[in-house]
């Protein structure tokens, strides 16, 4: 069975949640402050680069203090901008979001697009996806949409078939045609990488390979494609707070000229500006 999102140690305020919590479009602000600092929890790669980026080089400029918290885990970021602990969180997809809210009682909404990161198949063992050999084990994140988005790549690439319908919430109960008899090893999200060494390949999110020094656009056996992929990384807020003024001082600069800039040369191609 599939495991849903393995929450870490570090993870859990989750009592926090079951709290207090009110109806969506409560008046409560989490506590935020329109003229103190923004604190925004972020993935370390590439969200938290392209953060410190702003925060070094056009915050200041803009009047905006940003601080970035660097957050290893997909849970993390949600539960901490609902309790009010950061102001906003920039690390995951739409399809996510709307996964995590509806199974957490949480209420993030998106305030802006910035970029897609292509998930892709790598591995250790070999070049090509059609060497894998029959039995060959795939490592594949356990959360309910990006495992549904690693068995929609293989089945985009015909490595298996997969029922239709099931969209981004297939499972691996729903592959209807295995020709090579592959095995799925679900883990969390940012253990796929490290498990390359241990398994015939690994469907490896686009933040997670980069920090493992994978370069999606080179070694991946498989990639997304970028044109008409509904997986954009925003950043997101506690519904109420989409109109704090630091809020939409940081969207502006994150889909700034600069920005675009700084993701097109650093990441070349593994990681694409959305806007």
């Amino acid at each position: 069975m599939r495991n849903t999102v393995k929450i870490t140690t570090a993870v859990l305020a989750v009592g926090a949640l079951s709290l207090g919590l009110t109806a969506c479009g409560s008046e409560e602000k989490s506590g935020s402050d329109a003229s103190g600092t923004l604190t925004v929890a972020a993935s370390p790669v590439p969200h938290a680069e392209i953060l410190n980026f702003v925060k070094d080089n056009l915050a200041e400029k803009a009047g905006l203090d940003l601080e970035v918290k660097e957050v290893t885990d997909y849970v993390t970021p949600n539960t901490s901008t609902e309790d009010g602990s950061v102001d906003a969180n920039y690390f995951q997809t739409q399809a996510y979001l709307d996964d995590f809210n509806q199974k957490n009682g949480t209420h993030i909404v998106p305030a802006g697009d910035v970029h897609l990161e292509p998930l892709g198949l790598y591995s250790q063992k070999v070049k090509e996806a059609d060497e894998l050999k029959s039995g060959a084990t795939i490592a594949i994140p356990n959360d309910t949409i990006n495992e549904g988005r690693a068995l929609q790549l293989l089945a985009a690439n015909k490595i298996i078939t997969i029922k239709d319908g099931v969209g981004f919430e297939a499972t691996p109960s729903d592959i209807t045609e295995n020709p090579k008899k592959l095995k799925f090893k679900e883990l969390e999200a940012a253990q796929t990488p490290r498990a390359l060494a241990d398994v015939d390949a690994a469907v490896v999110n686009g933040n997670y390979a980069i920090g493992a020094d994978l370069k999606p656009a080179e070694d991946a056996l498989v990639l997304e494609a970028a044109e008409g992929n509904p997986h954009a990384n925003f950043l997101a807020v506690k519904e109420g707070n989409e109109d704090d003024p630091r809020v939409k001082k940081l969207a502006e600069l994150l889909t700034s000229d600069e920005v675009k800039k700084f993701i097109d040369d650093k990441y070349a191609g593994s990681v694409v500006a959305a806007f």
